[in-house]
C-alpha cells in the first residue's frame, strides 16, 4: 500500500516530453479559448452594434483573440516563447584614434 503512494522519481521527465498530452492540452485550451471569446464577440456585437456586418467581426475578433492567445500559450508550453529570447549583447565600440599606426 505504501508503495503505490511513492512517485517514480522519472515521472518528471516523462511529463516533460510526452507530447500528446501537451497537445490534447494545447486543444482543449484552444478551443475553449475560441469558444469563449466568440461568445464574449457576440454578446459585445449584440450590445453595442446595429449592422449584421459588424456583429459578425465583433464575433470574429473575439474569436481571433482567443485563438491568438491560446496559440502563445502553447507555444510557451512546447517551449517556443519569444519571451526566452535574449538580446544581443552591446559590443563597446571605441573608435581608434587616427595618430596610433
Amino acid at each position: 500500500m505504501a508503495e503505490e503512494k511513492k512517485q517514480n522519481p522519472n515521472r518528471a521527465f516523462h511529463v516533460e516530453y510526452d507530447l500528446d498530452a501537451k497537445w490534447d492540452e494545447c486543444l482543449d485550451l484552444t478551443v475553449r479559448r475560441s469558444c469563449y471569446s466568440s461568445l464574449a464577440g457576440a454578446v459585445t456585437g449584440l450590445l453595442f452594434f446595429r449592422s449584421p456586418v459588424t456583429r459578425w467581426a465583433s464575433v470574429a475578433f473575439g474569436a481571433g483573440i482567443g485563438i491568438g492567445s491560446a496559440y502563445t500559450e502553447c507555444s510557451q508550453k512546447f517551449g517556443g516563447s519569444f519571451t526566452k529570447w535574449t538580446p544581443p549583447s552591446k559590443v563597446p565600440s571605441t573608435p581608434a584614434s587616427q595618430g596610433e599606426d
